[in-house]
């Protein structure tokens, strides 16, 4: 096995990163599980107890670096990516393996993104956080509906899940990400306001009408990366929102063989040049398991050169984001695609509540 067939999953013992190493081993490839606890990686599932594994914490650069090394990408799922992603990003820059993590943290990606894009120039690599559920697949819907553009006069991502089971590991990033929120106002990042309205948002079923606050997530931070964009505003239902918030929320339960949960999700994007309008939605199951698909298409790209060049990159950036969105819909069975160049009706947009 060579090193470009090695992918080293930190948080590898995680909710998440147990869907991205099966993913991994879907897709053909050899996952090394690593992680900071000697314990979890002990008791791994039996699945994947022949796999190589690597206890590392990330406190430590040369130890980290010898870690990552004989990879040909590393995918942080490990938490809070405050913490982990510019340690782990910036060994696996060192030892010239590609990255990508799965952070839904705006100040991670920016960081990131000022930090590693010349090192990772230099190094022939590619840094690509937030290759995600949150994060990566809104900027690949907008970069899919500007169908080769890169100006919006307005971007609107409306999230909706019919429930939302936090896993610990949501939870303990919630409240060590304590920065201010931005979206983009007049061609610039800008403070969400502290007092955002609520709104009904429309989305296509299987939640139909539902009250949205905006909630901005790490889209805001990758679009702006790449996408000359003027206004983008980006909300979450406000139910799901509560399941969050409630210390009572139970974590997700597995439902079917392939460990998900029976949550619903609906990403909703519409996307304003002048006159003309698109919209476009993906719709599936599992916040967490379809992480796994997304980033592992992403190693996939970064691995067998089907990308636009090394740097510190969003997606939709760095990957065809139609083809993506085929392969995450035809091959992985992990969303369905739906899209609609014409304008909406009032009932497709958001309108007070």
């Amino acid at each position: 096995m060579n090193a470009t067939d090695r992918v080293l999953v930190y948080g590898a013992t995680g909710h998440t990163g147990r869907f991205v190493v099966d993913e991994l081993l879907r897709r053909g490839l050899a996952p090394v599980l690593a992680g900071r606890s000697a314990e979890r990686l002990a008791a791994v599932p039996p699945r994947h107890a022949a796999l190589e594994r690597r206890v590392v914490g990330i406190d430590d650069p040369d130890r980290l670096r010898r870690a990552v090394a004989g990879v040909g990408a590393v995918v942080n799922c490990a938490g809070p990516f405050l913490d982990t992603a510019l340690p782990l990003a910036r060994a696996a820059v060192e030892v010239g393996a590609h990255y990508l993590d799965v952070t839904a943290e705006q100040p991670v990606v920016r960081a990131l993104y000022r930090s590693l894009d010349a090192p990772a120039r230099a190094a022939g690599v590619a840094v690509v956080p937030a290759m995600a559920f949150y994060g990566g697949l809104a900027d690949l819907l907008v970069t899919a509906a500007l169908n080769g553009g890169t100006r919006a006069d307005e971007v609107e991502v409306a999230i909706g899940l019919d429930r939302w089971w936090p896993t610990a590991g949501t939870r303990i990033t919630g409240t060590r990400n304590t920065a201010t929120r931005l979206v983009i106002r007049g061609n610039a990042l800008t403070p969400v306001d502290s007092a955002a309205p609520s709104q009904t948002w429309s989305y296509p079923q299987p939640l139909g009408d539902q009250a949205v606050v905006q909630v901005p997530f790490s889209e805001v931070i990758t679009i702006d990366r790449h996408l000359d964009v003027t206004e983008l505003r980006s909300y979450l239902n406000t139910a799901a929102l509560g399941d969050l918030r409630d210390a009572a929320t139970p974590a997700p339960t597995p439902t079917d063989e392939q460990g998900r949960s029976a949550q619903r999700f609906v990403v909703d994007v519409v996307v304003r040049r002048g006159e003309d309008v698109h919209r476009i939605s993906a719709t599936g199951r599992d916040i967490y398991a379809v992480t796994a698909p997304i980033v592992v298409e992403g190693v996939v790209r970064l691995l067998d050169g089907r990308h636009r060049g090394p740097g510190a990159v969003a997606p939709g950036e760095t990957f065809d984001a139609p083809d993506v969105l085929t392969a995450l819909e035809r091959d992985a069975g992990a969303l369905s695609v739906r899209s609609d160049r014409r304008a909406p009706s009032a009932a497709a947009t958001p309108r007070n509540a």
